[in-house]
């Protein structure tokens, strides 16, 4: 019988001639945690590989990536000092604002992303402002200081804007005032589906933002609800985001390609850190071929309909590519 496509007949360079999908060096935003000091590097027991880095050290660091072929980040700020409502955060003189300008001056060529969320500068590890009575996040109360913090990223000069922390209406919010302070280009890059996942518990150990009472439920996404999840997506698309994100990736894989199905936006895919540290620390107990299997989760990224994968594995896989 005819077989209109026979593998077997596939050479290495026509195999490449036919491959549906492809990770490239250009795909990837590298995770930064930056934290006071001089000369600081702090690895992460639950990541190896992983650091906490004072900002002389991260501006070094950039020139490695950069010789990676890496020139995308995204900064995550370890404040000394943490209040109820993340004053640092609000600080034209805060970790992150500062590292936003020591990372252009002296790399102006890097794409700075900025985390926006308050859990790594309270003091009670949520998202924003508490309601007491509640015993959850006042989403109104934040959306105003998420504002303000957007405007401290902004005038450091942040290439891009990515809020975490699934306050509704957040979105709009960020939009408004960017332009209504004249940021009219800034992008948002939406935390628009970002679920309450037992996978982030070690970005909570280098973030230092695990919650001193409860947990983000309240806030984040139920991991049974696929429909929900879609709509989350869109509805962020629609208030003005111009990149759509899901978090975590490898167990939503479904809800990626759900969403590439119905947005022409581009689509981020956040590797987390328990998917990270899962394949490390298989890799290191010779369970996986771990280069294989890391590179294997990269592809399922983008053959589910990812654009860009924000991953701790970034600077591996450039190395191998």
């Amino acid at each position: 019988m005819f077989q209109r496509f026979r593998r077997k007949r596939l050479n290495s360079q026509l195999r490449a001639l036919v491959r549906e999908h492809h990770v490239r060096v250009d795909d990837f935003i590298y995770p930064l945690f930056i934290r006071s000091g001089e000369g600081v590097k702090i690895e992460i027991a639950s990541m190896p590989g992983v650091y906490q880095m004072s900002i002389d050290v991260m501006v070094r660091e950039c020139e490695t990536l950069k010789v990676l072929g890496l020139h995308s980040v995204i900064l995550f700020g370890i404040p000394d000092v943490k209040d109820s409502i993340g004053s640092d955060a609000l600080s034209e003189h805060g970790m992150i604002a500062r590292a936003i300008r020591a990372l252009k001056q002296a790399h102006p060529d890097m794409f700075v992303v900025s985390d926006l969320c308050f859990c790594e500068y309270t003091d009670h590890g949520h998202c924003g402002i508490i309601d007491h009575v509640h015993q959850t996040v006042n989403n109104d109360a934040t959306l105003e200081i998420s504002a303000r913090q957007a405007l401290v990223h902004a005038k450091a000069g942040v290439d891009m804007i990515a809020p975490s922390g699934m306050m509704d209406g957040i979105i709009e919010t960020l939009r408004l005032g960017l332009d209504g302070a004249g940021y009219e280009s800034l992008p948002i890059m939406a935390y628009s589906t970002k679920f309450a996942s037992g996978y982030y518990g070690p970005f909570r150990d280098v973030a230092e933002s695990t919650p001193s009472f409860g947990d983000r439920s309240s806030y984040q996404m139920d991991p049974a609800n696929r429909r929900e999840a879609i709509a989350e997506s869109l509805e962020d698309e629609a208030q003005g985001a111009d990149i759509l994100m899901v978090k975590p990736a490898l167990a939503y894989l479904d809800i990626i390609r759900d969403i590439r199905e119905r947005s022409s936006l581009p689509i981020a895919a956040y590797n987390v850190s328990g998917e990270y540290a899962m394949l490390k620390h298989a890799g290191a107990a010779g369970l996986i071929d771990y280069e294989r299997v890391m590179m294997e989760t990269m592809l399922s990224f983008k053959r589910a309909g990812a654009d860009i994968i924000i991953s701790y594995h970034a600077k591996e896989v450039a190395n191998l590519l």
